[in-house]
């Protein structure tokens, strides 16, 4: 019933993760029409998010299957989802939103996946209802939050404060995930 090592790091930097990219949650709509966005701009972007986010899924999953590297692969995508967060601050029009959310999938693309296969192959049993959902619900938890805080921070300093807290939150993720590099996972090595 004890968390491994690797399942604790694996939930911790998830939790840092989903809480900096949760401070933006529903304030997209409203960074959109900021930057001369309308409502079918910011049904575009949403929707390239998700369909680059879903495509990259199958084809990192496929080509990262066998590979030894695919802690790398992880961490690299938290990395480049940090870096594209900090792209925010740069953003001025709808074009530029779009190929920004097209990153932002292919990052999440890397990581999410590899997560999944290695937390699920260093719990000490798969079928601990417990365990996943504290790898579910930890989730919505943290971005609960998040978006309390990160209305605050956009209402009251700005969107560039909140896109730079949230970077810095996503960098600090990265840097608790880097941890699995130099950690043997207790169970099966993903």
């Amino acid at each position: 019933m004890n968390l491994t090592k690797t399942t604790k790091i694996l939930l911790v930097a998830s939790s840092l993760w989903y809480f900096g990219e949760g401070l933006f949650g529903p304030l997209f709509a409203i960074y959109a029409e900021k930057i001369g966005g309308n409502l079918l701009d910011i049904t575009w972007a949403w929707a390239l998010y998700l369909i680059s986010t879903g495509i990259f899924y199958v084809i990192v999953g496929r080509y990262v299957n066998q590979s030894k590297y695919k802690k790398h692969v992880m961490i690299f995508g938290y990395a480049l989802n940090a870096c594209f967060t900090f792209g925010y601050m740069f953003i001025e029009n709808a074009n530029q939103l779009f190929m920004l959310q097209v990153g932002l999938g292919i990052a999440e693309a890397l990581s999410a996946p590899i997560w999944d296969a290695l937390f699920a192959s260093n719990m000490e049993n798969t079928e601990n209802t417990f365990h996943w959902s504290l790898a579910s619900g930890h989730t919505h938890f943290v971005s609960g939050i998040a978006i309390a805080i990160g209305g605050l921070i956009a209402n009251y300093v700005s969107f560039n404060a909140l896109f730079l807290t949230m970077g810095i939150i996503q960098v600090i993720a990265t840097l608790v995930q880097a941890k699995l590099l130099f950690e043997p996972t207790q169970k099966l090595e993903v």
